[in-house]
């Protein structure tokens, strides 16, 4: 198994309306055909960082995690899931659409415990 940990940092002037929009229309659909472990954004609180400093952007502020059995999995998976009329509907319910975003990011590990 491997996990894919996709971090996303909006606007932070949507971020309210990103919420509501994953929370009632993105997490429901997602859910039907992926294997998402969780799906989290960020609190009030600030981050902690040590050593390095952060680029300008800061922290992702929205973050959730896939289950995948290997890559090959993955890309055919991924792309079933945000693709076609049932996907698009619910991304026409976005507010702003891509323009919410300033910086996608994917990585992917595997489980040690």
């Amino acid at each position: 198994m491997m996990y894919e940990i996709r971090n996303y940092h909006l606007k932070p002037e949507v971020f309210e309306t990103y919420k509501h929009w994953a929370k009632t229309h993105a997490i429901p659909e997602l859910s039907k055909t992926l294997d998402l472990v969780g799906f989290w954004v960020n609190t009030d609180e600030p981050s902690q960082v040590t050593k390095e400093p952060m680029d300008a952007l800061g922290s992702a502020n929205v973050t959730w995690i896939l289950r995948w059995r290997d890559m090959a999995h993955r890309d055919e998976g991924l792309a079933k899931a945000i693709s076609g009329p049932s996907w698009e509907a619910v991304f026409a319910k976005l507010p702003g659409g891509l323009d919410n975003y300033l910086r996608m990011e994917s990585k992917f590990t595997e489980a040690l415990v």
